[in-house]
């Protein structure tokens, strides 16, 4: 993986005046290559996605239909960063020092998720993951967002509002399409004309605020959009998701200062 030192001048300034920063080529193609057929071992095997601790998700509008194989009617797989590839990366230096500089010292890694947004899958409509993210202190929280394969126009890339990372939590609403996929919420109470779109290679990292208004489209290509996305905090903070709705979080330390 790429090695981080500092953050340059340039991270650092499209940090504080968008809200995120790319980084091209950060891992390897075997990284992603790994990720992606774990992942797979795990959906196929529900007794170890169990053992694992990992919590399936369906592509609500694939559920009852004809597919290949079991991973095509799945949306996302949470509770990856106890295993193998999946904590290797979480923990490994590039990432923590990258990360820890956008946050503190001492910083913990809470969730994680494989995107599969295979051909047909849905886009998650415009909203900030602090919405589900109810801490205290309330930021910063930093998300890492791995292109596991190409990320386009086509099959569903992301796209951000920059700047928006000042903004407070604005209102979020259930997504209002029938059969929309669970946990889904929507912003409508802002606009979104100066968004635009992230376009990914295998390979590169997209690090972002929390409070970054950001969607993702429907993927109209007959391949697949992967992804593999981590979410820090500092040390100490204090988790109030169950008090608003189930958590899927999982605390573990990521660094601590020598």
């Amino acid at each position: 993986m790429t090695k981080v030192s500092r953050l340059t001048d340039e991270q650092n300034r499209s940090w504080s005046e968008r809200g995120f920063f790319r980084i091209p080529g950060f891992a390897p193609a075997e990284t992603c290559n790994a990720m992606q057929a774990r992942v797979i071992e795990i959906v196929r095997n529900p007794v170890e996605a169990s053992e694992v601790g990992a919590r399936v998700l369906p592509e609500n509008n694939k559920v009852g239909g004809a597919v290949a194989n079991p991973e095509d009617a799945v949306s996302k797989v949470f509770g990856l960063h106890r295993d193998g590839v999946f904590s290797s990366f979480a923990l490994s230096e590039p990432v923590v020092e990258l990360v820890a500089q956008l946050i503190a010292p001492d910083i913990d890694v809470f969730l994680s998720q494989f995107i599969f947004k295979t051909s047909g899958a849905w886009g998650q409509p415009w909203h900030q993951d602090s919405f589900y993210f109810p801490f205290e202190p309330p930021r910063p929280v930093v998300g890492v967002w791995l292109a596991v394969t190409e990320a386009t126009l086509v099959n569903g890339c992301l796209h951000v509002l920059p700047g928006s990372q000042v903004e407070p939590v604005h209102t979020h609403v259930p997504d209002r399409r029938p059969g929309a996929n669970h946990g889904y919420f929507e912003i409508v109470d802002h606009d979104m004309a100066s968004a635009g779109p992230v376009l990914m290679d295998p390979g590169d990292l997209l690090v972002f605020d929390s409070h970054l208004m950001h969607r993702s489209t429907d993927n109209e290509s007959d391949g697949i959009r992967a992804a593999m996305v981590y979410h820090y905090a500092a040390a100490g903070t204090v988790d109030r998701s169950e008090e608003f709705f189930p958590s899927f979080n999982d605390w573990r330390p990521a660094r601590r200062a020598q």
